[in-house]
């Protein structure tokens, strides 16, 4: 069963978000886009690249209206003292959720239950709080922020222009597509 187009579930976090623990809740994605990456644990290989990368990028998001929120089920202690301890983390302004009990994670079908930690999983949430977007990535694959950017502009643009899509590769400005009979094995 896919996720996508189903309602966030209800949870309750603490998140580790410029220097102090901030209650984090399934209401927080609502009236605005949101980002939630899943991420294996703190203080290993790929994810430090990710976590940095999205972090070169965040203003692109905020000017977006976007707000990003990286997940792992280590706790919000773990990621205050990664974020403390590592130059990569240090420069992040987006909340780190902490997943100990592994609700959220398996909420979003992430969980690696003999291993406890998630998959490398994103999810773009629209503003009524529905899924938009799932990418599920095997651990060893590292994912890009500047893809991700694109595809969020992407959902943001058919959300905003009905009987619109947005065909491969597209970026703000190209050409979409209008749907329709007459379109039907002419592309």
């Amino acid at each position: 069963m896919s996720l996508i187009n189903t309602q966030v579930k209800p949870f309750t976090a603490t998140a580790y978000h410029n220097g102090k623990f901030v209650p984090v809740t399934d209401a927080d994605l609502k009236g605005k886009w949101s980002v939630v990456f899943f991420y294996p644990a703190d203080f290993t290989f790929v994810c430090p690249t990710e976590l940095g990368d999205l972090a070169d990028n965040y203003a692109k998001f905020q000017e977006l209206g976007v707000e990003i929120y990286g997940v792992s089920t280590d706790s919000h202690f773990t990621h205050k003292a990664w974020h403390d301890t590592s130059e990569t983390i240090g420069k992040l302004q987006y909340p780190m959720i902490g997943d100990p009990t592994g609700t959220i994670t398996r909420n979003f079908d992430v969980m690696i239950e003999e291993e406890g930690m998630a998959l490398r999983g994103t999810f773009v949430i629209n503003p009524e709080g529905q899924i938009k977007l799932c990418e599920i990535h095997d651990n060893g694959i590292g994912r890009d922020a500047s893809e991700l950017l694109r595809k969020v502009q992407a959902a943001q643009y058919v959300a905003s222009h009905p009987g619109e899509v947005c065909p491969a590769k597209w970026t703000p400005g190209a050409e979409t597509l209008a749907p329709s009979l007459e379109l039907v094995g002419k592309i």
